[in-house]
């Protein structure tokens, strides 16, 4: 038999999975942006397992575009279910430091403006 101990069969190798983020008012994109990240990252809802470094694939519209943006993420902290005071479970994912990239998160911190340094909370850190 030929083949590689240990190697795994590239069938089985999991593709990141992919999520659409619609964002309709500034107020939820707020409580999502993670100004933290360097390149910027977003809370994402979810009930999915996953675990630190896992890509993932988000399909982001943001408020009054019709444009959607895709975003090639690494998770980068996770939020579990029954987590204390009451947080959203989700993951946090972290942008890729690419130039298209760049240009989304500036776009963002423009649309989100002087809320950036509101003290409201997030569903962040």
């Amino acid at each position: 038999m030929g083949g590689v101990a240990g190697a795994v069969p590239s069938a089985a190798v999991a593709r990141p999975s992919v999520i659409q983020l619609v964002f309709r008012e500034k107020g939820a994109l707020y409580a999502a942006y993670i100004p933290a990240f360097a390149d910027g990252g977003l809370f994402v809802p979810t009930t999915r397992d996953y675990k630190l470094g896992d890509d993932i694939y988000l399909l982001l519209s943001l408020p009054d575009e019709a444009q959607r943006y895709p975003v090639a993420g690494k998770i980068s902290w996770i939020t579990p279910a029954n987590a204390s005071g009451g947080r959203t479970q989700g993951v946090g994912v972290r942008f890729p430091s690419d130039e298209k990239t760049r240009l989304l998160r500036i776009k963002i911190e423009q649309a989100l403006g002087t809320s950036l340094s509101s003290n409201k909370p997030t569903q962040t850190l």
